[in-house]
């Protein structure tokens, strides 16, 4: 039997563990669901274990459980693969917008529908179908590479407590790949592979120069106005061409190479029907880069929120006493979230006129951009696999937003790789979230024959 006879015929046994697990609301971000957090951690390893994991163990944290597993290959001296996901989901917020119950999954066709379907845990889910499917075909008894899986509960919680996970059971992890399936494809006609993500950090601006609101007959233009200085500060985060203007602010941005940027390129990008369903009249932002160069592989500082004295009805004629604002910056490799954060503040002060104080919190210590090895060969081991997979070549992607795969990656040593099949439309974070189960089925295939593919380069 090969990879995709096995995948076909196992479809349905899948489809039913997965709802299975659906129907735990496992909300890490919600203190009355940790029970079920742990419960759907308890899940899982009874899972791997029936699936042919010799070791699977549920870790503790200083919040929500993960669950590590492994099984040893069948020549020690294959390489050994950790796997990363996730296995917490987002609330289900706002319930009345759901057109099924978020934790009573339901089949449509093709399309599962279910919070989390998408994120994370038909994605994790799928790599345990893939590696019997490659045992099936192979007739062993062992996959050909040390798989090792981690899954983490709190992941839509900021992942408070992972880094710290990695630093204490670092022995246990010990891996020459690490696989991402947390991330999307292009479209489900166009399968690609994700290869960076970019970091954040984001923070709080006080400017602060009086005691009191003041009448602005009797004090306006002769004291500082912190809504005006903080209006100018704002607007001097960007020079004309849309560059961030914080001094040192792009001082260690690894530019992309050609090959990547001749993939981006080659994406179906529509966009006028990408601005359509942004609700934007036009496209904004650093001169000399595309849209997708702009969401993708480009620094951003996007003001998320202002306010300062009088937003009521009516008019008040006031100069106010302070103002505020949030900011986020989005970075990409190389820039690390602390040395940004100093150059924000440096601005900041610099640019607090006379007689107003300035204040700059930010919201801990950030999270780091990571990317792929384009030249690595387990990249493009998984590319290949993909290609073999969906019989059709796969592009290269990159996704705006931020997770702990750095973190990932510097605790391991390890290059990162991207396999996953989830799609822009399953609507993941927001209600009526879905995935398509042939792409799962996709994924497990793709994920049998990568860890062939990597046990050759042994």
């Amino acid at each position: 039997m090969d990879v995709r006879t096995y995948i076909e015929d196992h479809r349905d046994e899948f489809v039913a563990a997965l709802k299975e697990w659906l129907a735990i609301p496992s909300v890490s971000a919600d203190p009355e669901r940790h029970p079920d957090v742990r419960r759907s951690a308890e899940w899982l390893s009874a899972h791997l274990s029936a699936a042919g994991f010799p070791t699977v163990e549920v870790w503790e944290t200083g919040g929500m459980p993960a669950v590590f597993a492994e099984w040893p290959a069948r020549d020690p001296q294959a390489p050994a693969v950790l796997v990363y996901g996730h296995h917490d989901v987002q609330p289900a917020d706002p319930v009345e917008e759901w057109e099924t119950d978020p934790f009573d999954p339901v089949e449509r066709g093709d399309r599962l529908i279910g919070r989390g379907a998408s994120d994370d845990k038909g994605q994790v889910l799928f790599h345990a179908l893939g590696v019997r499917a490659g045992l099936a075909a192979s007739g062993a008894d062992a996959p050909p590479v040390t798989l090792k899986l981690l899954v983490e509960g709190e992941e839509e919680s900021g992942s408070p407590n992972f880094a710290e996970l990695l630093k204490a059971r670092r022995d246990r992890l010990d891996c020459d790949v690490a696989v991402i399936s947390d991330t999307t494809m292009w479209a489900a006609d166009t399968p690609s592979m994700c290869v960076g993500m970019r970091g954040l950090t984001d923070c709080r601006i006080d400017l602060y120069a009086l005691d009191r609101d003041l009448h602005s007959g009797s004090f306006g233009g002769a004291v500082p106005n912190p809504a005006a200085a903080m209006a100018r500060l704002l607007a001097g985060l960007h020079d004309a061409d849309g560059r961030i203007a914080v001094p040192g602010f792009y001082d260690d941005v690894l530019e992309i190479g050609a090959e990547e940027r001749e993939l981006l390129a080659r994406l179906p990008f529509d966009e006028a029907e990408w601005l359509r369903a942004a609700g934007a009249a036009a496209a904004a932002g650093e001169a000399g880069h595309s849209t997708l160069e702009r969401i993708w592989v480009r620094p951003t500082a996007e003001v998320n929120g202002m306010w300062s004295g009088h937003t009521g009805a009516g008019s008040k004629t006031i100069v106010p006493k302070s103002a505020h604002a949030k900011v986020s910056f989005r970075l990409v490799p190389d820039q690390d979230p602390l040395r940004i954060q100093e150059a924000v503040r440096a601005y900041v002060r610099s640019a607090a006129p006379d007689g107003v104080r300035a204040e700059v919190e930010f919201a801990g210590p950030g999270v780091r951009p990571c990317a792929s090895d384009l030249s690595s060969p387990a990249v493009q081991a998984a590319r290949d696999a993909m290609r073999r997979a969906f019989g059709t070549d796969v592009l290269y992607t990159r996704e705006g937003g931020s997770g702990p795969e750095a973190d990932l990656a510097e605790a391991l040593g390890a290059p990162l790789v991207f396999v996953a099949v989830g799609l822009d439309d399953d609507r993941i974070h927001a209600p009526n979230e879905k995935v398509e189960v042939p792409l799962l089925l996709k994924g497990a295939e793709s994920i049998a024959y990568l860890w062939e593919s990597l046990a050759g380069q042994a």
